[in-house]
């Protein structure tokens, strides 16, 4: 595991190639055995391989969410939110763990933050998505996570710069 967190950096620039049924699939297995509080597991996925969903994703925000657009495959990570009071937290676990099964196949991914955008100066991000992809009532949306094969392999963060000192022993003093 750790091993892919070296690897793992956000990739927003993808080959035309399709992603495997295969992988789709394994990145699905991924995301439902996240572990969830309670096992209460409130997460739901839209699979998305539509081009033109694609690039209406790509608009879902005003910022950060362009690169979809060159995405083969966009997960969407939303949950029922009468389920848990955590459910944020739930699909934040089954989002990470869905980008390091990505880097596991050799795919790149980048996470779009969804809950809490702008889509424009009158909708919020979410409930664009909500609309553009039917979503039933209670059912919020935490981010778009884009996957497919990467055309950057940006450089993994060497350990000399990582923040070590956010780890504190103890105490925080």
């Amino acid at each position: 595991m750790i091993e892919l967190l070296r690897k793992r950096r956000s990739t927003r620039k993808f080959t035309s190639e399709k992603v495997s049924a295969e992988a789709v699939e394994t990145l699905m297995e991924a995301a439902l055995r996240a572990p969830a509080s309670r096992s209460i597991n409130p997460w739901e996925f839209v699979v998305v391989d539509d081009p033109e969903l694609l690039q209406k994703l790509s608009r879902s925000k005003q910022h950060g969410s362009e690169f979809l657009s060159g995405a083969p495959l966009a997960i969407v990570v939303c949950a029922d939110e009468t389920k848990s009071d955590v459910w944020v937290e739930d699909c934040s676990i089954a989002a990470i763990l869905i980008q390091c099964t990505a880097v596991s196949l050799g795919l790149g991914s980048c996470w779009a933050q969804i809950r809490n955008r702008k889509h424009d100066a009158r909708q919020n991000a979410e409930a664009y998505i909500q609309e553009l992809l039917g979503l039933p009532q209670g059912i919020k949306v935490e981010c778009v996570i884009g996957i497919g094969h990467p055309a950057e392999h940006p450089r993994p963060l060497p350990a000399e710069k990582l923040q070590r000192d956010k780890i504190r022993r103890n105490r925080w003093a």
